[in-house]
C-alpha cells in the first residue's frame, strides 16, 4: 500500500553556514564595529549576543536573511526574550524539529476530517499517513500544505 512519512526537520548543515556567514557580515558591517557581536551555535539552540536589544533585532533580522537564503523556513525558529546581562543583551533562538505530540493528533485529526480513505498513525516524531490510491495520498499532502500549522512540514519516505 502506498504510504508517505509528515516530518519537520532542518538541515543542519545549512544552519551551521548560515550562522558562520552572518558572523562575518556582523563582523564587517560598520554599525556593528567594536561591539563584539557575535552569534554561537550549539545543537538546537543559536545564541545572539550584542550591547543592547536594538541590536539583537538587526542581528535576528540578518540571521533569518542567511537562513532563508540557504533554503532553511525561518517558521522553525522559536525566540526566547532578550536577557540584558550588565553591558551585555543576549537571546537564544530554538530551532524547533520533530513533530510534537499535540501537532502529531492535530494533523492526525485534520486528515480524518477531510474524509478521504487514508489512515494516519503518529509514530515517534513523524506521522505515518497510508491509503489504496496515490491520488489520496497526494490530496492529504495539498489538504496538509493548504493548513496553517505553526511548524514547517516535509513528506518524505514517498512509497508506492
Amino acid at each position: 500500500m502506498p504510504s508517505f512519512d509528515v516530518v519537520s526537520e532542518v538541515d543542519m548543515h545549512e544552519v551551521t553556514n548560515a550562522v558562520d556567514q552572518a558572523n562575518r557580515e556582523v563582523g564587517t558591517r560598520f554599525d556593528f564595529k567594536e561591539s563584539n557581536a557575535s552569534y554561537e551555535r550549539n545543537d538546537n539552540i543559536i545564541t545572539m549576543k550584542a550591547q543592547s536589544e536594538f541590536q539583537l533585532k538587526q542581528m535576528l533580522d540578518i540571521l533569518q536573511t542567511k537562513l532563508h537564503k540557504r533554503g532553511v523556513d525561518i517558521t522553525c525558529i522559536e525566540q526566547a526574550e532578550p536577557e540584558l546581562v550588565g553591558r551585555e543583551a543576549r537571546q537564544n533562538l530554538t530551532l524547533r524539529q520533530g513533530v510534537d505530540a499535540p501537532l502529531a493528533r492535530k494533523i492526525v485529526k485534520i486528515i480524518k476530517d477531510s474524509k478521504t480513505k487514508v489512515q494516519a498513525a503518529i509514530q515517534g516524531e513523524k506521522v505515518r499517513v497510508t491509503g489504496k490510491k496515490r491520488d489520496d495520498l497526494q490530496s492529504v499532502i495539498s489538504l496538509l500544505k493548504e493548513s496553517k500549522l505553526d511548524l514547517p512540514l516535509q513528506y518524505d519516505n514517498f512509497r508506492d
